[in-house]
This record gives C-alpha cells, sequence and structure tokens, in this order.
C-alpha cells in the first residue's frame, strides 16, 4: 500500500528535476537582423538585327476589268458557243452569242439600192449640166453675157444636193454593215464569263445585257493598310503624268479545298483618298496570270486572302518580348546591369508588332534586358536573372508607338 503512494511521488520528482535540468542547460537565443530577399527577374540579351518590316493585309480578289455584254442592234439569239457558260473561258474576238442576221441583211440591200439610185440620178444630172454648159458656150458663152453663166443655168445647186444624197445613202450602207457585224456578239478581251442572262431564243433589244465577263490576264486586290502602317512600305508614287517608285512584292495566301496556297504579286498604285474614318488607304496588288497552270488552285475572283506586303528592312535593331516594353510618359527597358542591378532606359520604338517589340535606339549589344512583372521598381536595385532565349519577330503588327 505505501509502495503505491510512494512510487507516483517518486516520478514526479525525477520528472521536475529533468525539467529543471533542461531549463537551465539550455543556449540562450540569438537574433538576427531580416534580410530582404533579392528578386529573382527572367533577362533576354539585346542583339542587333536586320529585320524585314513586312505589313499584313487582308483582301479579296478582284478583275482586272469587269463589263456586262449588251446587244446593239435588236434580233433573236439563234445560236451561243460552248463556252457562254457560267465560268467559261474564251480568247479575244470569240464569237459568243449570234443573233438572226436576215433583217439587217435585208437592210443592206435596201441601202445599197438607195446607193445605186442616187449615183445615177447625179451621173443623169451631170450629164445635163454638160449639156447646159454646151448650149451656153453655143450662144456666144462670155462675149455675149459679158459674165460667166449662173449656176443655176449649169445646174450646179441640183447636182451639190444629188451628191448630198448619195454620200447619205452611201452612209445608211456602213450603218447597215455595221448592223449586220453587229449581229455577231463577240468577246472583247480574254476572259471568262461571270454571269450568263440570255440563251438562244431570247429576243433581244439594242441595250439588252447579255452576260457579265471579266478579263483574265491578271487580276488585283485591294489591300486596305492602315496610315502608320505606310511608314513601313516603300510604294509607288501616283503623280499626273504615271506613278513612279518601286513596286514592293506580295504574298497571297488562301485556303482552298482544305490546303493552303500562295501566289506572288506586286503593289503597282494606290487608291486616290486616305478613308476619313478608319484613316485606311487601298493598295492595289496585281497578280499575273491568275488562271494560269502553275501546279496551284487558279485565283478566283472573289476570293478573300490574306497579304504579307514586302516592307523596308529596318537595320541593327533589337528585337524583345513585348513584356519588355514598359509605357509611360516615355517608353523605357529595364537593364540588368553587370553589377546585377536594374536601371531604367528610355528606348525609341520603331514597332510593336504581335508579341514582340522592336527596338532603334537606347540599347547596346549584349545589354540583358528584364522581362519580369515587378510590382515595385527602384533604379538601382539588386536582382538574381534567368536568361531566356532571344524571341523571333511578331507575325501581325497589332498595332505600334
Amino acid at each position: 500500500m505505501k509502495t503505491k503512494l510512494i512510487l507516483p511521488l517518486v516520478i514526479l520528482l525525477l520528472s521536475a528535476a529533468g525539467t529543471l535540468a533542461l531549463v537551465r542547460s539550455r543556449k540562450p537565443v540569438e537574433t538576427r537582423p531580416d534580410v530582404p530577399q533579392t528578386p529573382l527577374v527572367r533577362v533576354v540579351v539585346a542583339e542587333r538585327q536586320d529585320v524585314p518590316l513586312d505589313v499584313h493585309a487582308q483582301g479579296t480578289v478582284l478583275p482586272r476589268t469587269e463589263t456586262t455584254l449588251v446587244a446593239q442592234v435588236a434580233g433573236q439569239v439563234i445560236a451561243v458557243s460552248e463556252s457562254f457558260v457560267s465560268g467559261g473561258f474564251f480568247a479575244r474576238g470569240e464569237l459568243l452569242v449570234k443573233l438572226d442576221p436576215r433583217d439587217h441583211e435585208l437592210a443592206l440591200r435596201r441601202a445599197e439600192a438607195q446607193v445605186a439610185q442616187a449615183e445615177l440620178r447625179l451621173t443623169q444630172e451631170r450629164a445635163e449640166a454638160q449639156v447646159a454648159r454646151e448650149e451656153w458656150q453655143a450662144l456666144g458663152g462670155r462675149e455675149a453675157f459679158g459674165a460667166d453663166p449662173d449656176p443655176l443655168v449649169l445646174r450646179q445647186p441640183q447636182i451639190a444636193q444629188l451628191e448630198a444624197t448619195l454620200a447619205a445613202a452611201r452612209a445608211e450602207v456602213e450603218q447597215a454593215r455595221l448592223n449586220l457585224e453587229r449581229t455577231e456578239i463577240r468577246a472583247p478581251f480574254a476572259g471568262r464569263l461571270r454571269s450568263k442572262l440570255v440563251d438562244v431564243g431570247a429576243y433581244l433589244m439594242p441595250g439588252s445585257p447579255v452576260a457579265t465577263i471579266h478579263a483574265i490576264d491578271y487580276a488585283e486586290v485591294k489591300l486596305p493598310v492602315a496610315d502608320d502602317e505606310l511608314a513601313f512600305l516603300e510604294l509607288p508614287v501616283a503623280y499626273r503624268d504615271g506613278a513612279a517608285g518601286p513596286r514592293p512584292e506580295v504574298t497571297l495566301s488562301a485556303r482552298f479545298a482544305g490546303r493552303s496556297h500562295s501566289w506572288s504579286g506586286r503593289i503597282v498604285r494606290s487608291e486616290g483618298e486616305l478613308d476619313p474614318r478608319s484613316r485606311m488607304l487601298n493598295l492595289v496588288a496585281r497578280i499575273e496570270d491568275p488562271y494560269g497552270r502553275s501546279g496551284r488552285p487558279p485565283l478566283v475572283v472573289g476570293q478573300f486572302v490574306d497579304a504579307i506586303i514586302a516592307g523596308r528592312v529596318a537595320e541593327g535593331v533589337f528585337v524583345l518580348p513585348r513584356a519588355a516594353l514598359r509605357r509611360g510618359e516615355e517608353d523605357h527597358v529595364l537593364v540588368v546591369g553587370d553589377d546585377e542591378r536594374l536601371r531604367k532606359r528610355p528606348v525609341e520604338v520603331v514597332r510593336i508588332a504581335g508579341e514582340t517589340v522592336i527596338v532603334g535606339r537606347g540599347l547596346e549589344e549584349g545589354e540583358r534586358v528584364c522581362l519580369s512583372n515587378l510590382e515595385v521598381v527602384v533604379d538601382g536595385m539588386p536582382v538574381r536573372v534567368v536568361e531566356e532565349e532571344q524571341p523571333a519577330v511578331g507575325a501581325p503588327a497589332e498595332d505600334r508607338s
């Protein structure tokens, strides 16, 4: 019984003695001053390079020339060409539509008959004038009358009238022949038929539309380009006596039948005005022989295409990720010096394209540019760096300085 009471007391005393020994043997706590953590930043090394300032645009393929064929004379359509179908190709001068020529053949015969009659009457009148002159001379002529004969005596007004009648009759013949030729509606240029408006059996009046056609020697694409993007291009300048200057190359691309295809062309001119609302100027690209066999589909009228216009080459510039640029009162970047400290550096922005920025003046070859978005930036603050790869030039230019 006594053992059960004494044993717990002994354990408690031993525990208290051990605790007291541990407390007395512990070392005093050392306090250390707070050390600020140096931020870790991503950097890219600035490298000079030559960058083409290409301009991206979009547009729709248009024909060089598009016109509506109309009938110039009346008549019934009696035949059409095999090419006279929507999408059909034809050569210059090819017969597309033939009208019934019989009415115009009869009109030509009547006009020729009127010419024959007018020639006969003129011949008779000239013979009578000759007889009148001989009679006047037989009566003594100038010696007897003291003057030249009156024009009416020599029938000169009658001859003049008949000569005018003959000229009018001959003009009627030419008109009849022209109308007969116009019963054959021929292609004014090599092209393609866009829409067919008549067929065999239709009766046409002068001015009736026959078909809509367009030329195929080359196609054009209107490419709207923003005003501030024009600075990157060397364009032909339009003067009153013609356009002068370089013609930048253009690469057009589009998808057809599930595949991407490209065509080459050149900027040949710009349109006459800048859109006051959008501040866009339409540049016109020309593509030669868009329907020729070239291992790719033809460039169809109405097709939507993307275009890359070859621009000026910016020499000795720096291509940086867009994250490197800090916008404010002046554009600047953060440069990490050899002492591992940040420095603010004003720069000249040439262009912002996609996710890259092209910088002209303000940097030196081999300098490290900070990419990290820091909450607090103090000029001269220390940093730790992680280097990244040099970026490629962005594709479409979204905006610029």
